[in-house]
């Protein structure tokens, strides 16, 4: 029952924003209702399974979901829409509040199902998350840094947590989620669809192939690439 009433939950609230976007006049606020969707998700689900798994879950997605939330609409803050919304304009109600609603709940599938009390292996997931939270807020408060100074202006980030791998931030985000899915795991395996689902986003779709083909063909960049790996970090000496 917590799965139709999670799937609703999801799609007015998604719909709330597609009238926020509308007043605002750019689809990017996505962005910002991201984090603080799961936020609602699990907080919701909370009410009806007070489980200890969930309430750790609750007070870890609230961290991620509010920084994150918070530091995107920092970031876009008196700015242009981000370019990645540029190519839907037509019907993105559909395009990018629906679409990212579904995706909402395919990932948030471990805490709409968590099952049982703690097992050791549970643990397992928190130590994990704390990794994932670790390596995505250093590398965005690193970025923002780099950014600020004028000096930095169309150069490639390259050192703290950027030295290790091209996209930080991102395996961090990943990272966090595994953890979450591993917080929750009993009998509920088939969950893992959530882990995977941001898996193949990040990896394939919106994440890492939007960042890498907007920088192909700088010559920093490309030296860049040869040097760092893509995704997870590599901490030897080179």
């Amino acid at each position: 029952m917590t799965i139709l009433f999670s799937t609703l939950l999801i799609w007015f609230y998604m719909t709330a924003w597609y009238f926020v976007s509308i007043l605002k006049k750019r689809n990017d606020i996505a962005d910002v209702a991201w984090g603080l969707g799961f936020i609602l998700v699990t907080f919701f689900n909370l009410i009806f399974n007070s489980s200890s798994k969930l309430f750790v879950s609750f007070v870890l997605i609230f961290i991620w979901g509010a920084r994150l939330a918070l530091h995107i609409n920092q970031r876009n803050k008196n700015k242009k829409e981000d370019y990645r919304y540029q190519a839907f304009k037509s019907n993105p109600y559909f395009k990018v509040f629906i679409t990212q609603g579904f995706f909402m709940f395919l990932i948030a599938l471990p805490v709409i199902s968590s099952l049982g009390s703690f097992n050791w292996f549970n643990y397992f997931g928190i130590l994990i998350w704390l990794i994932g939270f670790y390596f995505e807020s250093t590398a965005d408060r690193q970025l923002k840094e780099f950014l600020k100074n004028p000096k930095n202006k169309g150069k490639i980030m390259q050192s703290g947590l950027w030295a290790y791998s091209r996209h930080p931030n991102y395996f961090g985000e990943v990272t966090m989620w595994w953890g979450i899915w591993l917080l929750n795991l009993a009998s509920n395996w088939w969950t893992i669809i959530g882990p995977l689902t941001i898996t193949y986003l990040i990896l394939k779709v919106s994440g890492v192939p939007l960042l890498e083909k907007k920088y192909e063909g700088n010559k920093e960049f490309e030296d860049y690439k040869k040097r760092v790996p893509v995704f997870i970090p590599c901490f030897r000496k080179k």
